[in-house]
């Protein structure tokens, strides 16, 4: 069963609105000034307008390279979702912790931070590395920074262990997510005179289906990476807009779409095959009117993550978890990021995804008493292999 202490601390953090839209300098804060009281410096770095930080502390200062403890601080909205309760209550009920990011992934920062004076007075013969970020939930951009700033200042950690929630179930890879967005311009006309027009909304919808056509290939043709519920890639298009009246040839047409590449694909390739079929089209398009064209804009870019089981890091979150076992998860988290930069990395933290992103959102204390258990764990640890 997961402490009282913990447990406050993780309820505090749930109350705190950080819905990525909004700031999360609240929370930024509230870590910054819990760790300063015990001595303790953090590393923030901001996004551009400074309304939104990521956190870096070290606990143990001047001890070998060490654990990173990772977790986002973003959540996202819960608008139009039937709540049974105030989703910043931090309500205990019934052997839950409820409430928005209780599960994704408030509750597995609070009990790392609750544990930051055992880390600091452990004997652990390397330090305990806390590193919070911004903005995961729409497009990992914080972390980015986060790393930037580690690479800049020459801090090289040893080993992550993401806590999104895999039930406490070291996970040793997921799909990337790769989204973009296409702006189509066309010229308007009459419909009554369409030859002397560039229909916007028809040049996208050709490209919408080389997306379809690359889904069914991947479905078709791919080589499977079993572990996965859906073993191959996927892409998909998730919104379109565009056009302004019946009798009117459609001058401009947006579209949204996206990738989810196995660890073994190429998502970079996947894109450059979607701007090259557009790009063909441009030709007959530029004949009727020189301005027509396409571009395109990166939405958000998260690798995937191929870990191993055979990785220090993931023996070690064995250990701790007491799991003999590993999983594959189907979302997108800041665990290839970390591992792109050299870190080996594991994702293991309490709860389901199945309750993340859901009205009620919860977490149950059985999984806190867990994610506490590891922790004091890793305090005892004496090699990371």
């Amino acid at each position: 069963m997961i402490s009282a202490h913990a447990l406050e601390l993780a309820q505090t953090l749930v109350r705190m609105n950080t819905v990525s839209h909004h700031s999360n300098l609240e929370l930024i804060h509230f870590i910054r000034d819990h760790l300063a009281k015990l001595g303790v410096k953090s590393r923030l770095t901001f996004n551009a307008d400074k309304t939104k930080a990521n956190l870096f502390a070290t606990l143990g200062e001047g001890k070998s390279a060490g654990v990173i403890l990772s977790g986002h601080t973003d959540t996202v909205p819960w608008d139009g979702q039937d709540w049974t309760m105030d989703p910043l209550s931090a309500l205990v009920k019934d052997g839950n912790l409820y409430g928005r990011g209780s599960a994704d992934m408030k509750a597995f920062i609070g009990i790392a931070v609750s544990h930051a004076e055992q880390f600091l007075n452990c004997e652990a013969p390397f330090a305990i590395h806390l590193a919070f970020s911004y903005d995961e939930e729409v497009g990992c951009f914080g972390v980015k920074e986060l790393i930037a700033d580690l690479r800049d200042a020459s801090i090289k950690p040893l080993a992550c262990i993401v806590g999104e929630p895999t039930s406490m179930i070291p996970a040793i890879a997921h799909k990337g997510v790769y989204r973009y967005k296409c702006c189509v311009r066309g010229k308007e006309a009459h419909s009554s005179l369409t030859p002397h027009s560039v229909n916007a909304i028809e040049m996208a919808a050709r490209v919408v289906g080389r997306v379809r056509d690359m889904a069914e290939d991947f479905e078709k043709n791919e080589p499977r990476f079993e572990g996965f519920d859906v073993p191959f890639s996927t892409s998909s298009v998730g919104q379109f807009h565009g056009g302004i009246a019946d009798n009117v040839v459609p001058r401009d047409a947006e579209f949204r779409y996206e990738f989810r590449d196995l660890p073994t694909a190429n998502a970079a390739q996947m894109q450059s095959e979607v701007v090259a079929y557009a790009k063909s089209l441009e030709p007959a398009m530029k004949k009727v009117a020189p301005a027509a064209g396409f571009e395109f804009e990166t939405i958000c870019e998260i690798p995937s993550f191929l870990g191993s089981k055979d990785d220090p890091v993931t023996r070690l979150a064995q250990e701790l978890s007491g799991e003999k076992g590993t999983t594959l998860v189907a979302f997108g988290t800041e665990a290839g990021l970390f591992k792109n930069a050299g870190i080996s990395t594991v994702v293991c933290g309490p709860g389901s995804i199945q309750q993340a992103h859901q009205p009620d959102e919860y977490v149950s204390l059985e999984q806190l008493g867990r994610c506490e258990a590891f922790m004091q764990g890793l305090a005892r640890t004496r090699t990371l292999g």
